[in-house]
């Protein structure tokens, strides 16, 4: 009688030295098995979660956000990284041209005013017709 292993699964005989591919675990096997275990405790949770209290739903998301955020913000911030360059380049020279523009509209302001100033100048002159009055007269 073949012994067993706790498994169920019958021991290979011992003395002959000879391994048949029904007694090697399959490749892969393990690996599948655990994942499939893992998305159907994550979806018994969300189901769950969804019947019992919807509330919990966000609360869940975050925590796979955090979960793979390690894993997935090196390459977000690689990706994004050209992009970021390129924003910043054009807030410079979008700020340059605010520069130019101010600068101009200030010295068109400073031409206004030195016109108005000459011309208030020129009215303030006395006339030649009148005499200046004594105060109190």
């Amino acid at each position: 009688m073949a012994k067993q292993r706790l498994d169920g699964h019958p021991e290979p005989a011992a003395g002959n030295g000879q391994h048949t591919a029904a007694d090697e675990p399959h490749e892969g096997e393990n690996g599948s098995d655990d994942l499939l275990a893992t998305a159907a405790t994550v979806g018994v949770v969300a189901v769950g979660a969804l019947v019992f209290e919807a509330a919990l739903i966000p609360g869940m998301v975050l925590g796979v956000a955090a979960m793979l955020a390690p894993k997935a913000l090196p390459k977000m911030g690689a990706a994004l990284n050209p992009l970021f360059k390129s924003t910043v380049r054009g807030a410079y020279r979008l700020s340059e041209k605010a520069r130019e523009v101010a600068a101009e509209m200030q010295e068109q302001v400073h031409d206004i005013v030195a016109e108005v100033k000459s011309e208030g100048d020129a009215k303030v002159e006395p006339r030649p017709d009148r005499a200046p009055s004594q105060p109190g007269a």
